[in-house]
């Protein structure tokens, strides 16, 4: 049956105009993935500055005190109001610096998802390129205003900068990798996105472990060390184009020619058949510039709405704030000292980075589905086994740490879950995010994507030490459920987009078993009917 549609198909195959990999866009999409850096950053420095003796004497004295008492639950010790607190809520009756404790840190996910719902709005306006630059900006000048901070005011405001340039910068950059990056090879680029964020959180532990023991003020390396990460974004910022996609939108349609030419390998590259479906797609956007989120509850778009809320909320239940946030807290918990427990999170997330190279690599070959379903079982049995050692060996003897075999398990079980969710849901969640929405909706989706992962990140981050204390061992049967239950949804509802166009996606979810019942197939959108579409089943 031939239809209207926005990407011409033969033989159920969807025709791929994007080519394949050339050294401009392998340089353009390396340094948008960049960006992950300055979040990997701002991740990994929490939770290390955080369980720094030098920082907890200065701010948190009585978690201190807590973490030497050998009579403390050892499940407990680091469960404290103050060290997950805003300025808001710490009780009134602290002294000043007890009062204000941590506020810097926890509001992250605050500040991001407010600042992704700004970037979504002036990113259609600005580009994604410019976007990328503001974030890089935002946050080398947060990085700047912690290194030099001489009271808690300053520290507030460079939290403030730095929340809002990791905002912008994960609007922009994984939207700008799906729209360069050829459709043979998008899930390498977009994966690497996360790849980048891995490494920033190495680079983050590293220079954590080593500022570690200088008293007083090593914190305050590692907080105004971010300046390096941002530098490398302002910079890499400056020497990329904006997306065909977005110029396009915007109506410069010479410029979105001149940089799909410049990605796609030249003058000579013929794109014309690429510029057309992107026109078509950018015309339908124009038409329904304004009204997305009431669109977003229609009928026709209700994958595009389960999808876009269900990864980023399975994503956030895989446990994965234990690993980037809470680890040196969980070494710390089952018996290391405050420098190993920081070498083992710098050894996991290597293990993390390695895991990510693997997938990059793996996700246009193997696809997005097997990966994802393969990394959950995978995550679920460790989190099992990380259960059982807990229940069975840590607080036996009256609050004492485990035996050091048993801690060395833990760490070992920990690195396989991390390379299990390095393989799937770590990168493969920006790959997804970036690929399946509309161009019409595609940054009023990625900012409800992002403030839905971010907000349930800051609530985890503000009840996982209270959990621990709590339910114990429990804790990570509970992050199990829920990889029983995402691992499920992506068998069922989640389908294959690897090697799809961007402009051809809503065919994928046309062919689906279930999604096929809202998206009908005579019911293609009226603006992008200038390619004939030829589907066989």
């Amino acid at each position: 049956m031939a239809r209207r549609g926005i990407a011409a198909m033969e033989g159920g195959r969807v025709r791929d105009y994007s080519g394949g990999v050339t050294v401009p866009v392998a340089i353009i999409c390396l340094i948008a993935a960049s960006c992950g850096l300055i979040f990997g950053y701002d991740v990994g420095v929490t939770g290390g500055v955080t369980q720094m003796e030098s920082f907890l004497e200065r701010f948190f004295p009585e978690v201190l005190r807590g973490v030497r008492s050998a009579k403390r639950d050892a499940y407990c010790k680091y469960d404290n109001q103050l060290l997950r607190a805003s300025p808001a809520e710490a009780p009134k009756s602290k002294p000043p610096k007890a009062k204000w404790g941590l506020p810097p840190f926890p509001q992250a996910p605050k500040l991001v998802t407010l600042s992704s719902l700004v970037a979504s709005r002036v990113t259609r306006r600005v580009g994604r390129q410019s976007i990328m630059l503001i974030g890089g900006v935002l946050f080398l000048a947060g990085s700047i205003i912690n290194a030099a901070a001489v009271n808690i005011a300053m520290l507030i405001i460079g939290r403030l900068l730095l929340g809002f340039g990791v905002g912008f910068t994960t609007q922009a950059a994984p939207l700008y990798l799906a729209e360069t990056s050829p459709a043979r090879w998008r899930g390498l680029f977009t994966g690497a996105y996360h790849g980048f964020l891995c490494a920033g959180t190495v680079a983050a532990n590293v220079v954590n472990y080593f500022t570690n023991p200088v008293p007083n003020w090593g914190w305050r390396v590692s907080l105004g060390a971010a300046a390096v990460p941002a530098i490398i974004i302002v910079v890499g910022s400056l020497f990329v184009p904006d997306t065909p996609s977005s110029l396009m939108l915007r109506g410069r349609p010479d410029e979105a020619r001149a940089s799909l030419q410049r990605i796609r390998g030249g003058a000579g590259a013929d794109v014309e058949a690429e510029l057309k479906e992107i026109v078509a797609a950018a015309d339908e956007a124009r038409r329904h510039e304004d009204g997305a989120l009431r669109r977003l509850r229609g009928r026709g778009y209700r994958p595009y709405a389960v999808i876009m809320v269900a990864i980023p909320a399975f994503f956030d239940f895989t446990g994965f704030i234990v690993i980037f946030i809470f680890a040196p807290v969980l070494f710390r918990t089952v018996g290391f000292a405050s420098d190993k427990a920081l070498l083992g999170s710098i050894a996991i997330n290597m293990v993390g980075l390695l895991a990510v190279v693997v997938s990059t690599f793996a996700v246009d070959r193997c696809g997005r589905r097997l990966l994802f379903i393969a990394g959950g079982v995978s995550m679920l049995v460790c989190q099992v086994a990380v259960s059982w050692i807990l229940a069975e060996h840590l607080g036996k003897g009256g609050g004492a740490a485990m035996a050091r075999s048993y801690a060395e398990g833990v760490v070992a079980i920990v690195c396989l879950y991390t390379f299990s969710l390095g393989m799937s849901w770590g990168p493969l969640k920006w790959v997804v995010w970036g690929e399946i929405n509309p161009l019409d909706i595609r940054s009023v989706a990625q900012a409800i994507t992002l403030s839905v992962t971010y907000v349930l990140s800051f609530v985890q981050s503000q009840v996982f030490l209270a959990m621990l204390c709590h339910l114990k061992h429990a804790t990570f049967l509970f992050y199990a459920a829920w990889l029983v239950a995402m691992t499920v949804f992506v068998a069922g509802f989640l389908p294959e987009t690897k090697g799809v166009p961007l402009e051809a996606m809503r065919a994928v979810f046309e062919r689906h078993w279930y999604w096929s019942r809202f998206i009908a197939k005579d019911d293609a959108p009226a603006s992008v009917a200038e390619q004939e579409v030829q589907m066989t089943k």
